[in-house]
Order: C-alpha cells, then structure tokens, then sequence
C-alpha cells in the first residue's frame, strides 16, 4: 500500500473488526439476504477506509460505520427494488435508527454477558458453553460432568438465573454513567 501510513491502517483494520458484526446486524435487520449484507459490509469498508482519514478519534467509530452502512444499505435497497412499490426514503430511515439502537442493545448485552461470564468459575462457564452448543443433547453434557441429568440441568437454570440478574445489574449500571 503506497503512501498509507501502517499506523493509520492498524488502527482503521482494528476499529473495523472490532464493530464489524454490529455492523452485520444492523444490515441485516433490512436487508433481505445476506449477500446483500455481505455487499453491504464490502463498500461500507472501502467508503470508511477512504474517508477514515476524515474521521474525529473522540467520536464513536461504531455509530459512524453505522451512518455509512446506512447509506450503502439504502442504494443496494434502491436498487434491488427499482421496479418493485417500496417503502417511502423517510420511512426507511426511521427502520434504520430502529436498527441502530438494536445493534446497539445487543452490543450492551453481549459485553454484559461476556463480562458476567468471566465472573463465574471456570466449571461453571465450561458447563453453559457445552450445553449451548449447537446439536448438543444435555444429558450427554450432565453425563460428562458426573450428575444426573436432573442435576445438571437444576444447575444449568441456577446458572442461567445468575446470569441475567448480573446482566440486568451491568446494564442498569452503565446506563446511569
């Protein structure tokens, strides 16, 4: 890359990865195959990479890459839907703030959780994350810790029950800062 400062760039390629499945989810929430989001994602990258430059370090990257998805969002919707009766532009932008404070919400409540989850013993993690793993039968996770299924799953919904109180905690605390 000529004339790209490399610090430049390490900080864009970290920002970037850092929001990019936020970034996916608010696409997602009004664009109808994920093509398109990948599209989306695509030249929402090269339009932040040109103007990051541009771009002030006290502000929030994530709600700037936001704003310029957005738009990229609107000309793939435009013209995926030419010919097709749409939803009038003003209405597309009040979807798309809707979008913007879900992906936002989802972003609170995951680091919630992944903060809340370093609070619990190690066991305890390795337990929910094996029986929340996709094509996982409970009893075979109960069986592998040496419980009963009974047990396990008792203690999974303590776990779970744990979990929310904290994340509702952590929410509610950064909400008042």
């Amino acid at each position: 890359m000529p004339d790209v400062d490399p610090h430049l760039y390490e900080q864009f390629v970290r920002r970037l990865s850092s929001h990019e499945g936020r970034l996916k989810a608010f696409l997602r929430s009004f664009l109808p195959r994920w093509e398109d989001v990948e599209e989306a994602v695509q030249e929402t990258s090269l339009v932040a990479w040109k103007k990051f430059a541009q771009f002030d370090p006290n502000t929030d990257f994530g709600a700037w890459l936001l704003t310029i998805g957005r738009f990229e969002a609107l000309k793939i919707r435009r013209a995926l839907f030419k010919d097709r009766l749409v939803f009038r532009e003003d209405l597309w932008d009040l979807i798309l703030e809707e979008g913007a404070l879900e992906a936002d919400r989802l972003e609170t409540e995951r680091r919630a959780l992944d903060g809340c989850l370093g609070k619990l013993q190690p066991q305890q993690r390795d337990w929910l994350v094996a029986a929340y793993q996709p094509g996982t039968k409970l009893h075979e996770v109960a069986e592998a810790s040496g419980r009963s299924s009974v047990a396990f799953y008792k203690t999974i919904q303590r776990l779970r029950a744990l979990l929310l109180e904290c994340i509702q905690r952590q929410i509610t605390a950064e909400s008042r800062v």
